[in-house]
């Protein structure tokens, strides 16, 4: 063999080493992309669980807006003025979302004048504080005792004609302890001098005296009298 066939054996090998070589690197970069990427796929769907994750917390959040939206069931209600005598009234008793009311909690007639009691829910009575009803005297010297007794059917009534000026408290003989109490007056009297007016009986419970105590701050208003 010649030198120069000898030159181009060796250069033909130098070549098909050097492809070689450029092959392996070629496959060994082709298998590092491809491990390269899965990690991207993993966070892809990381990704995609964080974004419902999300989507979860904005429908909490709605919830949350609905259930503000809802929230406020306070209930109550409020006497307006007392005004002036009126020839009748009625007062209505009342059992409402777990509370038991007159209502108008203070009314108000001329000497003579007539008072209906009418029953809109619940059992109730109206049942003034006299002695003859064995209850402390919380009406005026001299003046008629009224009982109405239990009042069960929806619609019934009683009547009372009032002939005596002065301030009259009364109750609801089932409810008076959860403050189901209210007042009459009658005419224009004077506050000093009403045995309604005093101070809350001593051998009553809190709840009734604070009750009484509050509706003597109502019927002192109306008529003028404030402490």
């Amino acid at each position: 063999m010649t030198d120069e066939s000898l030159y181009t054996r060796r250069r033909m090998l130098g070549l098909a080493g050097t492809a070689a070589a450029v092959g392996l690197a070629g496959c060994a970069g082709t298998q590092a992309d491809t491990e390269d990427e899965s990690p991207a796929t993993d966070e892809h769907h990381e990704g995609d669980g964080h974004s419902e994750t999300g989507g979860h917390d904005d429908t909490e959040e709605g919830h949350d807006d609905d259930e503000s939206g809802h929230g406020d069931h306070s209930h109550g209600h409020e006497d307006g003025e007392v005004g002036e005598p009126t020839a009748t009234a009625e007062v209505k008793m009342l059992t409402q979302d777990g509370s038991y009311h007159f209502d108008p909690h203070v009314t108000r007639v001329e000497v003579g004048g007539t008072v209906t009691f009418h029953n809109e829910s619940g059992s109730h009575s109206a049942t003034a504080y006299h002695p003859d009803n064995d209850q402390p005297q919380l009406v005026p010297d001299g003046a008629a005792s009224w009982d109405s007794g239990i009042l069960s059917e929806e619609g019934a009534t009683l009547e009372h004609t009032f002939e005596t000026e002065g301030v009259y408290h009364y109750y609801c003989s089932p409810h008076e302890t959860m403050g189901m109490i209210g007042s009459v007056i009658v005419g224009e009297p004077e506050a000093h001098g009403q045995p309604a007016l005093e101070e809350p009986p001593e051998g009553k419970p809190e709840s009734v005296r604070k009750k009484i105590s509050e509706l003597n701050e109502m019927c002192n208003e109306a008529l003028g009298h404030e402490h």
